[in-house]
């Protein structure tokens, strides 16, 4: 079992006690809730007499149905309006701080929360979405739950959980022009399976990731659990510190000082003992897409759709699907592949430094014709930043529609959804069946400056010959 990394002593310090189940009690210092997961929770709350225990520890918004095109209440879909109601009245019942629409800070959940400060080093922090793994990159342990789970956060401030193995993942060396964080952990899940991950805490290091900036690390550990981890980290250090100080809830003051001296001292010992340790070179790492159904489905733009032979046994029963619903003939090269969306936005690539790499590819070009091209700011504070710089001139300028904040065609529980057969250039996180709004829609996973590529071209294109 692993020992000394900043998984451990996180866990060590949030242990309440062990269960007869012989799980871990272990007490959560943050809890982000949404309008999709949190209704049904407050309801077993309701049933059961109970309050929020903590209310202070808990942090709301509203980003998974909201539209992005027209955001004027009430919704027109009915049902997201009653999902949003839903939450303002939970929110204000349990004095639980709550970031609406027009607020200037809501977006999505795991956008807002380090851009005010919330996510903070040795944290445990917990939310009803499986990308929770995203506030990994602060240096916390985040956990991604479900409903019944947070009802249990909700009530009692803690979670029953059984300890994870931790493997740590290297990437050493300098990444090529046109290559950025989404590319990496593209990289990472190919080579290390949607499965490789399962039971296991992913500890981001190397020279690679160290020169990263907090926000490529949020894409980066955003993406922990399509590999299969439970959560992703990567240790705090002066790129971590820069971000946090200053920001709405980020220590002041002497206070401040204090935290970093704690906030090293959680940092994984030289002589940590992990229990998988694999390693990567940034050198070998192209621009990638994915070809398939899964994100581990994925090729450097360069090479061609794996036939049969080249994989794993293992693998070719999905392969085998993967080839009739996205019609992709095997051996044939992912450049030049049409498309009829793009969507630059999510969780994984809506921040500011995703929309500033989007714009350079955008500027001065014009989207191709009959190209559906849009892009989703992650937040309020995001959109109106990227206002304050003129990039939402730029994506207008070129044929992009610019919209607000909110999940988008991420997962597709709003307006903005894929049609029929339509295929997407997506800078979100997944590519399974139906998951952009369409049962039979088909997704192509890349980097926001890849998207802006394919918009401009029509079609699957390197970035790097825009660049």
């Amino acid at each position: 079992m692993s020992k000394g990394t900043l998984f451990d002593k996180v866990w060590d310090l949030h242990t309440v006690g062990t269960l007869p189940s012989g799980q871990t009690q272990l007490f959560i210092g943050l809890h982000l809730v949404h309008e999709v997961t949190s209704p049904q929770a407050f309801a077993m709350l309701r049933e059961r007499g109970l309050k929020v225990m903590f209310p202070e520890r808990t942090v709301a918004t509203v980003d998974h149905i909201v539209p992005t095109d027209n955001q004027a209440r009430p919704f027109v879909d009915t049902l997201a309006e009653e999902m949003i109601q839903s939450l303002e009245r939970n929110s204000q019942e349990h004095n639980i701080a709550f970031y609406n629409i027009g607020s200037g800070s809501q977006g999505i959940v795991h956008v807002i929360a380090p851009e005010q400060g919330l996510t903070q080093p040795g944290m445990t922090i917990a939310c009803g979405d499986s990308h929770t793994s995203t506030h990994g990159a602060f240096g916390a342990i985040a956990f991604g739950i479900g409903t019944s789970q947070v009802r249990d956060v909700l009530a009692s401030q803690t979670l029953a959980l059984a300890k994870l193995k931790v493997r740590r993942i290297e990437v050493n060396g300098t990444l090529k022009s046109g290559v950025y964080a989404k590319d990496v952990i593209l990289y990472i899940i190919r080579k290390l399976g949607v499965k490789g991950g399962v039971g296991f805490a992913y500890e981001f290091a190397g020279n690679t990731i160290e020169r990263m900036s907090m926000e490529e690390r949020m894409t980066l550990c955003n993406m922990s659990i399509e590999g299969g981890a439970r959560c992703g980290y990567i240790n705090p250090d002066a790129v971590t510190y820069d971000y946090l100080q200053g920001r709405d809830f980020a220590p002041k003051a002497a206070e401040w000082d204090k935290a970093v001296t704690w906030w090293n001292s959680l940092r994984s010992d030289a002589d940590a003992q992990y229990d998988d340790v694999v390693m990567f070179n940034a050198e070998d790492i192209a621009p990638t897409v994915t070809w398939g159904i899964t994100p581990d489905q994925g090729i450097g733009i360069d090479e061609v759709v794996p036939t049969p032979d080249l994989l794993a046994e293992s693998d070719r029963a999905i392969a085998e699907e993967a080839y009739v619903y996205m019609d992709l003939q095997p051996g044939n090269p992912i450049k030049g592949t049409k498309i009829d969306v793009c969507f630059i936005g999510s969780c994984t690539n809506g921040r500011i430094s995703d929309l500033r790499e989007a714009a350079k590819v955008a500027k001065g070009r014009q989207v191709a014709e009959g190209i559906k091209a849009f892009v989703v700011p992650g937040s309020e504070r995001v959109k109106q930043q990227a206002e304050a710089e003129g990039l939402d001139q730029v994506f207008e300028a070129a044929g992009f529609e610019w919209r607000d904040a909110g999940c988008s065609m991420c997962l597709a529980m709003n307006p903005d959804k894929l049609q029929g057969r339509e295929i997407s250039a997506s800078s979100s996180n997944r590519n399974f069946k139906g998951r952009q709004g369409s049962a039979s829609g088909r997704t192509l996973l890349m980097s926001p400056a890849m998207v802006a590529a394919a918009a401009v071209r029509g079609q699957v294109t390197d970035v790097r010959d825009l660049l």
